[in-house]
């Protein structure tokens, strides 16, 4: 099969290609800077127009959406960018007859009020709305927490492991998380791509087990041979205006849309995606290559939780 992979140089989206490269396909990636060999440049800030993407699905046999910001700006839109393309994407590959789509989503966004979760479950029901009229065979995969190398969420979750100390937003203490490898989440994708019966609609992507994110970065940190760490909980106040910065300052995934997302449980039943992989999905002790003692970072928050 030759498969369009939008985003195949983001973090989830190469993870995606090569997968879908090990299984034999040929993969079309998309790029917004300059394309080297197996890849198209597009501007998903500007390319809101079903003939745009009618040329380049010329071939294709199926197409994976993986295009996602955490920031909404002016150069990288969200309402663009989650929304008004990826509708456009859809619309042509119901014209061309490219029926298998699988978009990348997040969990967590139902009931959401920010830009990030408007946007994210709008361009969902889109997808799911054509393929309820028979134009597609859609498919939403819903990730919670998705950690692996080369995520920059991943590469601050592993600096905050090697913290004695570890500073939490007050409102995420106590939130808890169900986190996927990446590598489970690509070899998913690469099966509903080849096999369609295999899944549509919505499906939630998530690991084994529950866990908070203290807990989580606490496992990190056992992983690594270090005793457990105590918890600071930040106060609202500190938190929302270091959200805003991160705003300001798009260096790391921290920002209003992540401290909302981190602030309510992520979690699912992992019976759907485990029936996809065929087995169970990697634990969150396994995610860097060996096994560890579940590791709750301990003693009471060095702050007391306050309210947000």
């Amino acid at each position: 099969m030759k498969i369009l992979v939008c985003g195949a140089r983001g973090f989830i989206g190469r993870h995606i290609a090569a997968a879908l490269r090990t299984a034999g396909h040929e993969v079309l990636g998309t790029v917004s800077s300059q394309p080297g060999p197996g890849e198209l440049q597009v501007d998903f800030a500007r390319d809101t127009k079903p003939s745009t993407w009618l040329p380049r699905l010329a071939d294709i046999d199926a197409v994976v959406n993986a295009v996602g910001v955490l920031r909404d700006s002016s150069r990288r839109p969200m309402g663009a960018i989650h929304l008004l393309t990826p509708m456009a994407l859809f619309a042509a590959c119901a014209q061309a007859g490219v029926r298998r789509v699988v978009h990348v989503s997040a969990l967590g966004i139902d009931g959401g009020s920010t830009t990030y979760a408007h946007t994210k479950l709008v361009t969902e029901r889109q997808l799911l709305e054509r393929s309820t009229r028979g134009e597609l065979d859609g498919v939403v995969l819903r990730p919670s927490v998705v950690y692996g190398p080369g995520g920059a969420s991943s590469q601050l979750f592993d600096r905050l492991s090697q913290l004695p100390v570890l500073p939490l937003p007050a409102a995420a203490v106590n939130a808890r998380i169900q986190p996927i490898h990446v590598s489970d989440l690509a070899e998913g994708v690469a099966r509903l791509v080849t096999d369609p019966s295999s899944g549509l609609g919505t499906i939630n992507v998530t690991g084994p087990r529950a866990l908070t994110l203290a807990a989580f970065i606490g496992e990190l940190r056992a992983q690594r041979g270090r005793a457990p760490a105590r918890i600071w909980a930040i106060p609202a106040q500190w938190t929302s205006l270091s959200a805003r910065l991160g705003d300001a300052l798009p260096i790391t995934p921290w920002g209003t849309q992540t401290l909302a997302l981190l602030s309510i449980d992520n979690t699912a039943d992992p019976g759907p995606f485990r029936a996809v992989l065929g087995r169970e999905a990697m634990d969150p002790s396994q995610f860097n290559g060996s096994s560890s003692p579940m590791a709750e970072p301990t003693g009471t928050p060095a702050c007391p939780p306050t309210s947000s």
